[in-house]
């Protein structure tokens, strides 16, 4: 099996507008960060983790079987998915339980993962795509 599982966070947002806002329309702003696309906001993703995609099915088959192994093995499924605020706790549980069973380029990953949770948590903007990228 080839190819590579890509972690990347939402590191910040633009807005495509083309003239001045309004002091009034700030808040129309700030909403429309929150629906998206809809109205041109422009997400800036940055890899953040990067795994041989063999490695990332064995990581994965460390976590018990429940909805965290499900929604990682989401990306063999589906070629990517997406990690938000609501996902945070049932995958830091599951990833912390983990820790115990994993090598130490696991140990990294999973690591690796859990600040990419915290970061989530604190601010409930970010999230992660996880994509499948074949060679």
């Amino acid at each position: 099996m080839t190819g590579q599982v890509i972690f990347s966070q939402l590191r910040r947002k633009f807005i495509d507008e083309s003239q001045q806002t309004s002091p009034q329309a700030q808040q129309v702003i700030y909403y429309g960060l929150a629906i998206g696309h809809h109205l041109g906001v422009i997400d800036c993703l940055s890899a953040a983790l990067t795994c041989p995609l063999q490695d990332y099915h064995d990581w994965i088959a460390t976590l018990s079987e429940g909805e965290a192994r499900r929604k990682m093995e989401g990306v063999a499924r589906y070629g990517e998915i997406v990690i938000d605020n609501q996902h945070v706790a049932m995958l830091a549980g599951a990833f912390d339980v983990a820790l115990a069973r994993q090598s130490p380029q696991q140990l990294a990953w999973s690591r690796s993962l859990l600040e990419m949770l915290h970061s989530i948590h604190r601010e409930q903007a970010i999230y992660l795509m996880v994509r499948r990228q074949n060679d």
